[in-house]
Order: C-alpha cells, then structure tokens, then sequence
C-alpha cells in the first residue's frame, strides 16, 4: 500500500563557507490541508520563498514546521592601529617623556594600550559568499525534506496495515448483519403473531392474507439490502484508495462519512437484538476507522 502519514521529523546538520554550523529540524502533525512554519534566523528572509514553494511541491497536507539554527565560532575581532590616533598618541608620549628627566623612551605596548589607538577591524564578506550560504542551506534544506517524505511514508505503511485490519473487521460485521436481516421477516411474523394473540387472547382469528400483508410492510420499511450494499461498494472504494498512489487522506475521510451514514441507518432500521448489536459493533469500528484515516496524506 502507498499511503503516507502526515506525521514524520528530520534532522540535517552542516556548515556554511564561513565556518558557521547549521542545524535544520522538520516536524510534520496532521492537517487539514498544507501549513508550513517556517523559521529562519535575521537576514536570511530572501530563502522564505522558495523554501515555501520546494515544500508545496512535495507534500500536500500536514501542518510542517521548519526551523533554522545556526551557531557561529566565538571569533576575536582583527585589531588595526588607527593611523590619525596613533601619531597623536605617540606625538603626546614623547613630549610628555621629554618634559621628565631621565624618563625612558615610552614602549609601543603603552602606546597601543591608549584609548582610541586601536579598533577592530570590519571583515568584508568575500563576493558571492551569501549567495554561497544560501544555496548550501538550501540543498541541506531539500535533504531534510527528502528525509520527511520517507520518515511519512514509513508511518504510512504502519497506518496502511490499521486500516486493512479495520476494514476486514467492517466487512466481517457486515457478513454477520446480512444474516441478521435475512432473518428479519420471520422475525416480524412472530412477533407479530404473539401481539396479536396477546391482544385478542383466542377470540378470532386474522386471516393469513392479512398477516402476510402486514409482515411484509414491516420488512420494506426494516430492509436493510440496500444499506448493506452500499456499505459493500464503500468497503470497495477504501481498499482501491488505499492501493492507489498519491495523496488519498481526503477522499478516505469523505468515505468514512458515507460509511457512517449507512451504519446509522442501519441501526435505525434494525427489528432484532442481534442486527442492533451488529449496528453498534460496525459503529465502533468506522469511529477507529475515521481517526486513523484522519492521519493520511
């Protein structure tokens, strides 16, 4: 079977030209429809989109959230001397030290050490390096969406094989209710027979024409062939959207729906013990049904 869940993490890790480390993380919940979170450090809001755009092309529905960590080297800032500070200071060292007598000549280390003397220096980012980063973030960013497909398609074939097992568990429940309501006419006339010899306790006698005739306007509104077979065609169409590839998850909730319609009929429809118990077993069933199919793509 080719479901995918909506559910699934993935985790890709790197680092970028200037030696800052990156870590992605994907997380994927279930979702009406397709709603990505994306989060992404200062600076870095020209990938927004086509990161929006990689991710509507690969999955269809899930609520996604991506986050973007980085994590740069404590780096000490270069020093360079400023040229204009640095002649005044040592200009103002030696008239001060010629003004003392017997003052030795001042130490460069004192003189760079003065206020202003020294500055650190800007690093210019070397031609194409954002271009650079973000393209090594992007490929990074289409592995982790690789590893989220197989991540929910690994859950998929889980969830596959509970909704094979719920569907065999319907159709068993709907062989026994197909019993049940061949049994219903002769359940009617009974029951129909003991009524009436109850209310005219041995007085007379209803003609059997007229007992048929009332038996069988019991078993058409109680018929419940039709629901059965619907049921049937329903189970059909799940088992042919669980084999079929793609994005399925909506198709099988609608489906679900039109199961529990025919169930709820069913039960409102039942004359036996037996068919109403049948009624609230399948209903069961088809609630686990609609809360796994929830969960597919």
């Amino acid at each position: 079977m080719a479901i995918s869940s909506m559910t699934g993490f993935a985790r890709q890790s790197g680092t970028l030209p200037d030696g800052t480390g990156f870590v992605w993380e994907l997380r994927s919940v279930n979702g009406r429809g397709l709603d990505l979170r994306l989060r992404l450090p200062p600076g870095l809001d020209p990938l927004e989109a086509p990161l929006r755009e990689a991710v509507g092309v690969r999955f269809k529905r899930g609520n996604i959230s991506a986050t973007l960590s980085l994590k740069r080297e404590e780096q000490r800032p270069r020093l360079t001397p400023d040229p204009v500070a640095l002649e005044q200071a040592i200009q103002l060292v030696l008239a001060v030290a010629a003004r003392i007598p017997g003052c030795p000549p001042p130490r460069a280390e004192a003189v760079l050490a003065l206020p202003g003397v020294l500055r650190a220096e800007a690093a210019d980012p070397a031609a194409g390096e954002e271009e650079a980063r973000r393209a090594v973030l992007s490929r990074a960013f289409a592995l982790a969406l690789d590893d989220l497909a197989a991540a929910r398609r690994g859950e998929g074939e889980k969830l596959a094989a509970i909704l094979a097992t719920l569907l065999d568990e319907i159709a068993a429940l709907r062989e026994v209710a197909l019993g049940e309501a061949a049994a219903q006419p002769a359940a009617h006339r009974a029951r129909l027979r003991a009524a009436l010899a109850e209310m005219l306790e041995g007085e007379r006698r209803v003609p059997e024409e007229r007992l048929a005739a009332e038996v069988a306007l019991l078993a058409q509104k109680s018929d419940v062939r039709e629901e059965l077979d619907r049921l049937g065609a329903h189970l059909a169409a799940a088992r042919a959207l669980l084999a079929e590839p793609g994005p399925v998850g909506r198709r099988l909730e609608f489906l679900t729906q039109e199961f529990g319609r025919e169930s709820n009929t069913l039960g409102a429809k039942s004359a036996s013990l037996g068919l109403t118990r049948v009624a609230l077993d399948l209903k069961a069933a088809l609630e686990r049904l609609r809360e796994q199919a929830a969960n597919v793509e």
